[in-house]
């Protein structure tokens, strides 16, 4: 078994020439709807755990790495309004980019091993549109994957095992068959690739960093989940 980590929302980075742009978006990009508060904090602390591991920086806000071309929400209400040849570069620079080499990667490793589980590595606002949401760790897996579900079942287990106070749920606060990287890989690789998210309560994150004990908790957890 092989395990590619990725974080497809680790920061709130603009990059040249595109600044300009959100000149008045500082509110949101600090917000959670610029990047995935603690997430990359988290994925660092996870990454010796995996046999391949790559991370985004670029904010969501620019081009949404965890949607599909086609979605209507690829491009934020600030960077929709960029010219059709700017869109064309950043979808190639920073969305093909990041993803060919995720999919490059696993691609590769299915030709030797007998599985790859790939964890995409995300947080969540513990408030949404004033409702507030009652997860600490969400799972998201396709339900209708044996594989994913054995395996989201066994990650709980063991985090339960080291921390019971957790509240550990599956497909909250976003269902896992939803349109995303995992959703996308899943078609290409329909045969030994386990795509699962996991999803933070960002209640757990101060100054983008995310809680040491629950940090700790969460490796040992994927560590004995892919020995």
């Amino acid at each position: 078994m092989k395990l590619v980590l990725t974080c497809e929302h680790g920061g709130n980075k603009i990059p040249k020439p595109y600044p300009s742009y959100f000149d008045n978006s500082a509110t949101i990009l600090n917000s959670h709807r610029g990047y995935d508060l603690g997430a990359l904090d988290l994925f660092n602390y996870l990454k010796s755990l995996a046999n391949f591991s790559e991370y985004s920086e670029t904010s969501r806000l620019l081009i949404e790495l965890n949607r599909s071309l086609h979605h209507k929400n690829l491009f934020s209400e600030v960077s929709k309004s960029l010219s059709e040849n700017e869109k064309e570069e950043i979808i190639s620079r920073y969305y093909l980019e990041y993803r060919d080499e995720v999919e490059t990667v696993i691609k590769k490793y299915l030709k030797t091993s007998k599985k790859v589980v790939h964890l995409s590595v995300h947080s969540f606002t513990p408030i949404l549109n004033t409702k507030t949401r009652d997860c600490d760790i969400g799972l998201l897996y396709d339900s209708r994957n044996a594989s994913e579900k054995g395996f989201s079942k066994h990650l709980k287990k063991e985090i339960l095992k080291i921390d019971n106070t957790l509240n550990v749920r599956y497909n909250y606060p976003y269902l896992g068959k939803a349109d995303g990287f995992t959703t996308y890989l899943r078609k290409q690789f329909p045969k030994n690739y386990l795509g699962v998210e996991l999803e933070v309560n960002q209640k757990f994150s101060i100054n983008n960093k995310i809680n040491e004990n629950l940090k700790a908790v969460l490796f040992s957890a994927i560590k004995k989940s892919i020995s």
